[in-house]
């Protein structure tokens, strides 16, 4: 008995810490990073007018890649930086905006599909702005040359529209730039229905002498995400670099490193990431190339993924050509993964964080996603998928149900242990060992059903967090967007007191819906004999409740219709063990009135 209770003083333990993780250390933490933004915002708008004044971003020259020297102040509206410069609108189901011919960059994008809340009048998702913006953030393609090679694109290169009107999915755009010594390039962008735009540069050399040239690109912003970051998510850089793999890197690091290296790569991709947006580049993938992930402090302070390839000769008289891609949109799981097959990225779907458990999360995703498509309604698929895992689960959880409604049937021996050993704790712990050795009964067959579904549990929580699907997808009533909390309080009696009361306290309808049914299922099992055993199963419930209140409405209606079923599929499985149902003497016991001790 000794080990049982150390199993269990563990679990409390572990139930104690998550709690204290929460409280202690993520809540003051998002409360730190919100401060620190809005600080943030404060000290760009005091140095608005020192920063107008400062120089335009250095033109690159020798083997310099752009991102470093002062840069345009934050002074302008969104509105006027757009208006200030020549411009190509884009057009297209899933976007909207226009590219700066000054310097080819996407620096005008908005996302057509996406909303800021679940009010459909709401404005639609903003990703790109210029940089002379609050908000600035933009990707920008060009190369890095020399004397030899003259003048070559860079971001103060103004291109000349040669071929069509407006970027959409049918009809791509064509820009040239010529520069002083008779080289041309002719950069064609196209881009398709959802996210993904094709850059293919041709390379005229019309000089007498080879051009060695090498291709830039850059992902830049000069703010980090208003809502802070939670430990279970990445945002920040990213990228999939050759040999060197998945790279992510939060802002915070680079921020006290200043630049990361990661080292010369052949294939891949980089880029930033958001929670449901990203931004990033593929680079030639034949050509090996430098990456680098930087917070630059000079002028205002930014952040910036790029890449600078070897360089590329150019012979006399010859056209070379180079192709990037440039991803700016919402991660859709279907059309990232589609990304990946159709343009041969490598790991293209690790954009998506899908965790530790990918090989469950995964999966997870595709058969919620089968569902919904079937249904409409991601709420009715996350109900679906939960009994298609409790089928799988179900040979190991017969097994273990089965052994606890063995633990029914030996409690008469147990009460004639308890009475031959009196105050004999060894005795007692040895013998009630034994007997449990010679039923053939696990002690902890109780704690089987929350501990084997903690895997799922994370991957369910992974996918309904992390996934764009789940953003604003409605269930029943009052929950319009499964990747929030539940929006109900009983602080205010659930709306009807017009007050909203500390966060902390915030509890609304379906946590507590899930506390009654973690608090039925622990009520099917056996009271453990130990009072430090029988503590902890009375408390993990009301424990979770709180501690689930503020997670995902989805993974809250996900835990309690998991209890729900478990405690059905007990129920069958001690009939058919022929053991009685003791939930309701079990709930009596609990109520009541304990005798006073003989004095």
């Amino acid at each position: 008995m000794e080990k049982n209770r150390n199993y269990f003083v563990a679990i409390g333990l572990s139930v104690l810490i998550l709690i204290a993780w929460q409280f202690l250390y993520v809540n003051p933490k998002m409360e730190k990073e919100r401060i620190a933004a809005e600080a943030l915002r404060a000290q760009q708008a005091q140095s608005q007018s020192q920063q107008q004044s400062a120089t335009p971003t250095q033109q690159p020259s020798g083997q310099a890649l752009p991102g470093s020297g002062a840069i345009p102040g934050a002074g302008e509206n969104r509105d006027q930086a757009i208006a200030k410069s020549a411009r190509v609108a884009i057009d297209t189901p899933a976007l909207s905006g226009s590219i700066n011919l000054t310097g080819a960059r996407f620096d005008d994008l908005k996302l057509k599909e996406y909303r800021e809340t679940v009010d459909p009048k709401s404005p639609v998702i903003t990703l790109f702005s210029p940089a002379e913006t609050t908000d600035g953030y933009f990707a920008e393609l060009g190369y890095v040359g020399s004397d030899a090679t003259g003048s070559v694109p860079g971001p103060q290169t103004v291109w000349t529209l040669s071929g069509g009107e407006k970027l959409t999915a049918a009809n791509p755009v064509t820009l040239t730039f010529t520069n002083e010594k008779g080289v041309t390039f002719t950069r064609t962008i196209s881009v398709d229905d959802h996210y993904m735009f094709q850059v293919v540069d041709s390379i005229k050399n019309a000089t007498a002498e080879p051009l060695a040239l090498s291709s830039y690109g850059r992902v830049t912003r000069f703010n980090k995400p208003t809502t802070p970051s939670v430990y279970v998510l990445h945002e920040g850089f990213i990228g999939v670099l050759g040999e060197h793999g998945l790279q992510e890197l939060k802002y915070g690091k680079i921020e006290d490193q200043k630049s990361v290296e990661p080292g010369k790569a052949t294939g891949g991709w980089l880029g930033i990431t958001d929670k449901y947006w990203a931004a990033a580049i593929v680079p030639p993938q034949a050509t090996p190339y430098d990456t680098r992930f930087t917070h630059f402090t000079d002028g205002r302070a930014r952040y910036q993924s790029d890449y600078k390839s070897d360089a590329v000769t150019v012979a006399p008289g010859q056209t070379s050509e180079v192709k990037n891609l440039v991803f700016a949109g919402a991660k859709e799981v279907p059309v990232v993964d589609n990304y990946e097959v159709a343009y041969s990225i490598p790991n293209f779907d690790k954009l998506i964080d899908w965790g530790w458990f990918y090989f469950i999360t995964k999966p997870m995703f595709k058969m919620m996603d089968f569902f919904f498509r079937l249904f409409g309604n991601f709420g009715i698929a996350i109900l679906i998928t939960t009994i298609v895992v409790k089928g799988l689960f179900f040979p190991l959880a017969n097994k273990q149900y089965a052994s606890m409604a063995n633990m029914k049937k030996v409690q008469p021996k147990m009460e004639e242990l308890k009475k031959k050993f009196g105050d004999d704790r060894m005795g007692l712990q040895q013998a009630m060992m034994q007997l449990y050795k010679e039923e053939k009964i696990n002690p902890l067959a109780g704690c089987w059903p929350i501990l084997i579904q903690i895997p799922v549990f994370f991957a369910l929580y992974k996918v309904i967090y992390i996934t764009i699907e789940m953003r604003h997808a409605p269930f029943f009533g009052w929950i319009h967007d499964l990747s929030a909390p539940d929006p109900t309080t009983i602080v205010n009696l659930f709306g009807l007191l017009p007050f909203d009361g500390p966060t902390f306290l915030h509890l609304g309808v379906w946590p507590i819906i899930m506390g009654i049914t973690m608090f039925v299922q622990m009520r099917m099992n056996p009271t453990p004999p130990d009072p430090t055993q029988a503590m902890l199963f009375t408390w993990m419930p009301v424990v979770f409740t709180f501690m689930l209140a503020s997670f995902p409405a989805g993974l809250v209606i996900y835990w309690a219709w998991n209890n729900t079923l478990s405690v059905l599929q007990q129920s069958i499985i001690m009939k058919r063990q022929g053991v009685k149902i003791e939930l309701l003497d079990n709930l009596k016991s609990l109520f009541a009135k304990k005798p006073k001790p003989a004095e």
